[in-house]
């Protein structure tokens, strides 16, 4: 699963249904899958939007890359209006994920690209099965 950058700064924030959605992927409830395009921007977000520590973010980097499957794709589909959604959607392609959970309208708009699913944090914590 690809988890897209709002999704990731939700769960680390705020909390709620995209902290527990994230919680099952540290369980081992599913293989998540990363790349430099989401690192880099969650990385970004945290520390220009929410004022976290630059060496807190950069930790939670870290782990993340400890914790997924890290992907760097060399093509990059022109499918979305925004260049970093297109990212999301390449590394879940070269990752072989089979979801992307995202708050992202556009992507949501896609409802599925090349076989791998796109949906909400609520559709999918409503689906996923339960460890």
């Amino acid at each position: 699963m690809v988890l897209d950058t709002n999704v990731l700064v939700s769960a680390l924030h705020f909390g709620g249904r995209p902290r527990r959605v994230f919680e099952s992927v540290l369980r081992g409830g599913h293989r998540l899958v990363i790349g430099p395009a989401i690192l880099s921007e969650l990385e970004a977000v945290l520390v220009e939007t929410f004022a976290w520590d630059a060496a807190r973010a950069i930790a939670v980097r870290g782990e993340l890359e400890a914790l997924a499957d890290h992907v760097a794709p060399r093509e990059v589909p022109d499918v979305c209006r925004d260049p970093d959604d297109n990212q999301v959607l390449a590394i879940a392609v070269v990752g072989r994920a089979d979801v992307i959970v995202t708050g992202d309208v556009d992507l949501l708009a896609l409802g599925i690209f090349e076989g791998v699913a796109i949906m909400t944090v609520a559709k999918f914590d409503d689906v996923r099965p339960r460890e």
